[in-house]
């Protein structure tokens, strides 16, 4: 795997809390109607109540799905993790050149965090070791699920619910919402009109390490797939025995051997980065294997414009929605 590569792996213990914390964002919008300047109290993913003078305007997030949820909500964050990765990884979105850059995603910096002034620092579970004791020493804290492989799209939802929030931008989220909704019922119609309707679909990301070619497969729990399956497609890599995803994210993995399993008929999608070598392109023209793949014979393989965060919010997954209708017209 390489190792400037944005993988999203949890630790065990990363991925007990996120499952733990299923459900607990969904109460976030009771806990306070304040207006502005108003106290607010909000339910995090840990259970633990954050209570905020007001609306917050200076906020920090250490992963970037809740950068883009604030971008999204109007609100420019003042710190953010791996600002060259995000605007790498993340085009859906325009981060202000303003933006101070606080570290890594796993391990921010807690002495650039407590020289900005914030109101806010948004986190995941994903932070390791004892940051966010660290961080709320100074900060006020909210801690959000990297995902739920059980109802990606929903705590998706949760999340830019508690975001809004936090930052006083609930109408803001209501819009995000409808557009959305939108979005997903106008895509639908187009792709039910074309030759790909109801087609299975096996999306992913490659690398090579040492001459062995990884694909990681984005199963029916990925949000990814959570889209495509909204969009009306099958998740081809259901067919595939053996691949299991992991409670968070929903991915698993496979090798070139696990993709004879896929239907013949399987749609192949996939994103790589901008700068990251196409395994399918520079390292399987010459693999036997692949090349006698029915999809790939029938040329049913497509790369996805780069620049979509494949665990993005609603800006991401709409221009994901995008592509795949792009793709199938």
């Amino acid at each position: 795997m390489k190792l400037n590569r944005p993988l999203l792996v949890a630790s065990a213990a990363a991925l007990t809390l996120a499952l733990a914390a299923c459900g607990t964002t969904e109460d976030a919008g009771d806990d306070s109607t304040a207006a502005a300047g108003e106290p607010i109290t909000i339910t995090d993913a840990r259970g633990t109540e954050v209570t905020l003078d007001g609306p917050a305007e200076r906020i920090a997030t250490t992963e970037w799905n809740a950068t883009e949820y604030l971008i999204s909500l109007g609100v420019q964050p003042v710190g953010v993790s791996d600002i060259k990765g995000f605007e790498t990884w993340d085009k859906s979105v325009e981060l202000d050149d303003s933006a101070t850059d606080i570290g890594t995603r796993g391990e921010p910096s807690i002495d650039t965090l407590a020289t900005l002034d914030l109101d806010l620092v948004i986190v995941t579970d994903q932070l390791v070791g004892d940051a966010i004791a660290q961080i709320e020493k100074t900060t006020p804290v909210i801690v959000i699920p990297g995902g739920d492989a059980k109802d990606q799209i929903g705590q998706m939802w949760k999340n830019v619910d508690l975001v809004a929030q936090a930052a006083g931008k609930e109408d803001e989220a209501a819009e995000l919402k409808k557009n959305f909704d939108a979005k997903v019922a106008d895509a639908k119609e187009t792709i039910a009109s074309t030759d790909a309707a109801g087609a299975p679909v096996a999306f992913n990301d490659a690398w090579e390490q040492g001459g062995a070619v990884t694909v990681r497969p984005f199963l029916e729990g990925s949000q990814l797939g959570s889209i495509l399956a909204e969009l009306g497609f099958e998740n081809a890599w259901s067919q595939v025995p053996g691949i299991e995803g992991d409670p968070a994210y929903g991915l698993g993995s496979t090798d070139v051997e696990g993709l004879t399993k896929l239907p013949d008929d399987t749609l192949y999608w996939y994103i790589a980065g901008e700068t990251d070598a196409d395994v399918y392109t520079d390292s399987l023209p010459d693999n036997k294997v692949w090349t006698s793949l029915p999809f790939v014979e029938d040329d049913n393989v497509e790369r996805l414009p780069y620049g979509i965060w494949m665990f993005g919010g609603p800006a991401a997954m709409g221009d994901f929605i995008d592509a795949v209708v792009e793709t199938v017209s």
